[in-house]
């Protein structure tokens, strides 16, 4: 572990790897919650997986973007601490399995040296900033969002007021109105738009998928840029503060808006404008530095086969708005890639290109700035990597999570299923090689990773019981999803469950009909008017159970019967907190505080004690036995179960001293101030709890 020490440059960072490294040491020695190190691991980008004593690791890469350097420096740490290859999620992220537990501080190290970091990357944090693969060079764009994922990603990235939510809080940024962000199934979703010449925003707050999926509303038509930083931090202080804690499904931001209602949820925002201490925050849009395509010529190529390639120009290449260039998109089966081929492409987009990829929304990969007379060259050089397949972005360009392969919570294979079904559409549908009308996605089951429910057709994974109590894995069919563009969607609706192995007759009968009786309508607008009823009459057929045969019992690319096995999921649980624990992290919370006092970070100094002063309140309640499940009911239970009965005199209520935080505006002196409250307020209940212990005994 040593060696990392001294070869990071950076001391935030280094902090946060050593801190990893002592954790795990202590959780092995058995001196530190299994539940609390898990969501301190979980903040640093380290997963459970569905095989025992391994992790999955999670590796943030902000809105998609990879340098060439950065994708060598994952390849390399791939194939030390891993088995070599790179799967792409539908958040732009890339994640890499079968990683020992105790190498993570020393990988995530390595991975440090070219910036890339593991930080909130899994968690009750706010996840990776996506946007628009083709942000900075799409056509359409009225500016490129870039600037502005990449300002805001850093700036709550570490935040401390987003660093033990509820729940995870996703965030997207759409180049156009076409919303190829997704907004409307985002916490927070940013559509790029100009208003009487000056930059801003559409924005969506508070969707989501999931069991239940929930559209976005608009929280602002527009909001100038240098709004979308501080309203971030408000949204995020509301929904730390009255977002549920205790049951998991109901969590999400989603649920305290459908609660509260939306101008409620505004004026709460509002209401934190007071505590938040940069009213604006100017994203110099012009600092930030594009990649530079290189100056090069152009290498003979004599094309073999000239109706592929043909084929693959219709279907893989993307108009750029910079004369002269194209962007070239590539489909990856599953969003799997190994490292051989990843540092290969890294060369050539070093050589020939910008040193650069864009990872996107459906799992492939961009590489923008290819000179268009060097297409011909890049098809040479990417048919030697398996990189030419014709489908990008159209029906046959599958989405699906990991599912059974290595997720804890995966019911059915969807990458089994994913491979079938591709396969269908090849041989049998392949005028859809160039439809980028229709689009499927799968899931292994119903937390959605990978977005079934927002597809036009999709597949979550489930089972089905046979009259002999036999189980066999399954598909629900969902039918009608889409993206309607400028923040509006559609969500699928759950039409029938079949045998998993009956999807491709799925897939075929709901295809046959859309070919004979769509009359030229796109799929959402044709499953609008044809209801969900017309296609459940012929499709109810294939749920019958009661004449399965052997093979049905085997899922989509597994040799043996189907055995259901569902372990706990990571997705930023619930966690179990033991009193003792809260009362250990309050005191690390003050610590913290005064540590960002000493650093002239009045507001992160603030919210620390302000955690600090929950947390403790938290432990006297579960002490007697009493729910807590949001920050707001903490506050007001304690007053009623300590402060209003008597039992612990604060000088006046708790909900005074701690809503302090709304009141007063991040400078010095309040900071200060805020500090020795929660050190006396720790004072208090400590000694509170110490006097009942002696009392009981």
């Amino acid at each position: 572990m040593q060696s990392f020490r001294t070869e990071i440059e950076n001391p935030v960072v280094e902090k946060d790897i050593i801190e990893l490294a002592n954790k795990i040491e202590l959780f092995n020695n058995g001196k530190i919650d299994e539940e609390k190190f898990r969501s301190l691991r979980l903040a640093r980008g380290v997963y459970g997986q569905r095989q025992a004593g391994v992790q999955m690791i999670r590796i943030k890469l902000p809105y998609g973007k990879v340098m060439s350097n950065q994708l060598r420096r994952i390849s390399e740490v791939s194939d030390e601490y891993s088995r070599g290859r790179l799967h792409i999620t539908t958040r732009q992220d890339i994640q890499i399995h079968h990683v020992d537990l105790n190498r993570t501080p020393e990988l995530w190290a390595e991975l440090e040296r070219d910036d890339v970091t593991l930080r909130e990357a899994c968690g009750n944090v706010v996840r990776n900033v996506t946007a628009s693969e083709t942000a900075g060079i799409d056509i359409n764009e009225p500016f490129d969002v870039s600037p502005y994922a990449d300002a805001l990603y850093k700036f709550f990235l570490r935040n401390p007021i987003c660093q033990e939510m509820g729940r995870k809080f996703k965030v997207s940024f759409s180049s156009t109105d076409e919303d190829t962000g997704l907004s409307y199934l985002h916490d927070l979703g940013f559509i790029a738009k100009i208003e009487n010449g000056e930059r801003g925003f559409k924005v969506m707050a508070a969707g989501g998928l999931g069991s239940q999926p929930r559209h976005a509303e608009t929280l602002y038509e527009f909001l100038p840029s240098d709004k979308i930083i501080p309203v971030m931090e408000g949204v995020l202080r509301v929904f730390d503060r009255y977002g549920e804690r205790k049951s998991r499904a109901k969590a999400r931001m989603k649920f305290l808006l459908k609660d509260i209602g939306l101008e409620a949820f505004r004026d709460l925002i509002e209401q934190e404008q007071n505590a938040i201490e940069l009213k604006t925050v100017a994203i110099d849009a012009e600092a930030y530095v594009p990649s530079t395509p290189v100056s090069v010529e152009t290498p003979y190529v004599e094309i073999k086969d000239q109706e592929a390639f043909n084929l693959w120009k219709s279907t893989n290449l993307i108009p750029q708005k910079q004369d002269g260039f194209v962007a070239i998109g590539i489909k990856v089966l599953l969003g799997d890639f190994y490292t051989d081929k990843a540092r290969l492409l890294a060369d050539l987009v070093d050589k020939y290109a910008a040193g650069e990829i864009r990872l996107t929304l459906r799992q492939n990969i961009v590489i923008p700035f290819v000179k268009k007379e060097l297409v011909p060259f890049f098809y040479q050089e990417l048919e030697k990597l398996g990189f030419v397949e014709a489908g990008y972005n159209k029906a046959v360009d599958i989405t699906a999570c990991p599912g059974t392969d290595t997720c804890n919570l995966g019911i059915a294979s969807s990458t089994g299923i994913t491979v079938e079904l591709e396969k269908v559409i090849k041989t049998e549908y392949p005028q859809y090689l160039k439809n980028e009308d229709l689009i499927i996605k799968i899931s292994g089951c119903m937390n959605a990773c990978g977005q079934h429910n927002m597809a036009n057709i999709g597949f979550q994974g489930m089972t089905v019981r046979t009259p002999e109590k036999l189980v066999a894995p399954a598909l629900q069919v969902l039918l009608g999803g889409g993206n309607l563009g400028n923040g509006n969607g559609a969500f699928a609706d759950k039409v029938v469950k079949v045998p998993s192995k009956r999807a491709p007759e799925a897939l075929r009968r709901v295809l046959d009909d859309f070919e004979a009786n769509a009359n030229g309508l796109q799929f959402v607008d044709y499953y609008k008017e044809k209801g969900e009823k017309y296609f459940y009459n012929f499709l109810s057929d294939l749920q019958d159970v009661t004449n399965l045969t052997q093979d049905d019992f085997i899922d989509w690319g597994e040799d043996e019967k189907y055995v259901k096995e569902i372990g706990i999921g990571e997705c930023a649980g619930v966690v179990i907190d033991l009193i003792a624990t809260l009362f250990l992290e309050s005191d690390e919370k003050i610590d913290n505080a005064k540590e960002a006092f000493e650093n002239r970070v009045y507001s992160g100094a603030i919210y620390y004690a302000y955690q600090s002063m929950v947390n403790s309140a938290k432990a006297s309640l579960l002490a007697e036995n009493k729910k807590t499940n949001t920050h707001a009911n903490i506050i007001s239970q304690f007053d009623e179960l300590f402060v209003e009965t008597g039992g612990i005199d604060l000088g006046s209520s708790f909900a005074d001293i701690i809503y302090q935080i709304k009141e007063f505006a991040p400078k010095e002196e309040f900071a200060s101030s805020y500090i020795k409250a929660a050190e006396q307020f720790l004072k208090a209940v400590r000694d509170y709890r110490e006097s009942q212990v002696e009392v009981k005994i």
